[in-house]
C-alpha cells in the first residue's frame, strides 16, 4: 500500500545517500506545477560529505535523485559531488 506523507511533516528528516553516508537534513521542498521539484538540504558539519562540498551550507537535491522517504530520506550518490568531479572542473 503506498503510503502519502505531507511535506512539512518530511522537514528536518536526515537524509543519506545510498551508500550509507550521512549528508544532511531536509530543509525546503521545491515545487513546481504542484509537483516536487528538488528538496534543499542542509549539510551536517558532522557529515563525511562536508569537507568535499567546502564552505557550502546546503545543496538542492533534484527530485529524481531520491531513492526513498520514509523515516529517512535516500539520495542517490550521483546527485552528491564528489573529489573526482572536482578534480575534472579544476583540469578544465
Amino acid at each position: 500500500m503506498l503510503k502519502t506523507r505531507r511535506l512539512k511533516e518530511i522537514m528536518g528528516i536526515k537524509v543519506f545517500t545510498d551508500n550509507g553516508d550521512y549528508f544532511g537534513e531536509v530543509e525546503e521542498v521545491n515545487l513546481a506545477e504542484n509537483k516536487v521539484d528538488g528538496w534543499r538540504v542542509k549539510i551536517a558539519r558532522d557529515s563525511t560529505l562536508s569537507a568535499f562540498l567546502g564552505s557550502a551550507k546546503g545543496l538542492i537535491i533534484p527530485h529524481q535523485f531520491v531513492k526513498a522517504i520514509g523515516d529517512v530520506v535516500v539520495v542517490s550518490r550521483s546527485a552528491v559531488p564528489s573529489k573526482e568531479e572536482e578534480s575534472e572542473e579544476a583540469a578544465a
